[in-house]
């Protein structure tokens, strides 16, 4: 990886974090917290691809759980985030019909199940069954950030030199 790149994977990283520390919402059910962690993830899978999306996410899920007060979650967090991030990048640059939509839906699909399942663990099944709502409520939010904050930053691309796909 190039230094360029590294450079801008970390940068990403440190504002997801930051946006993400800006809002958090208690979830007392389920000893979570709701975030805006996506808008980061998801542009970062979709400016860099799969493994940006997997750096960015997994590194800044668990900044966030550690910093905000809830490192029961980090590893669950580093992991999940991280898979979504990959696969929405995977996706998003497959080249496959309507895959810029179905990237960034099965990407949130997986976070979801990971938190379900993850919650479930650490606590209940039905504590696992009270985070979808609200991880429900994240992703889509993270989602709609994402596609208006894309749009702008390719209509900048040339302008800024973002060496973006």
């Amino acid at each position: 990886m190039k230094v360029k790149r590294l450079a801008q994977l970390a940068m990403m990283t440190a504002l997801t974090v930051a946006l993400s520390m800006m809002v958090i919402i208690p979830i007392p059910a389920t000893k979570g917290i709701v975030t805006l962690c996506e808008v980061g993830i998801y542009l970062s899978a979709c400016l860099f691809g799969g493994t940006g999306g997997l750096i960015v996410g997994s590194l800044s899920g668990g900044l966030i759980d550690l910093l905000s007060g809830y490192p029961q979650w980090m590893i669950f967090s580093f992991v999940i985030h991280g898979l979504q991030g990959y696969i929405a990048g995977q996706l998003f640059h497959s080249g496959l019909p309507f895959a810029k939509v179905w990237s960034l839906i099965l990407a949130s699909v997986w976070m979801i199940v990971g938190y379900f399942f993850a919650t479930s663990l650490l606590y209940t099944w039905p504590a696992g069954i009270a985070s979808i709502p609200g991880n429900i409520v994240q992703t889509a939010f993270g989602m709609g950030v994402t596609y208006l904050s894309y749009g702008a930053i390719l209509r900048s691309k040339k302008m800024l030199h973002l060496g973006v796909k």
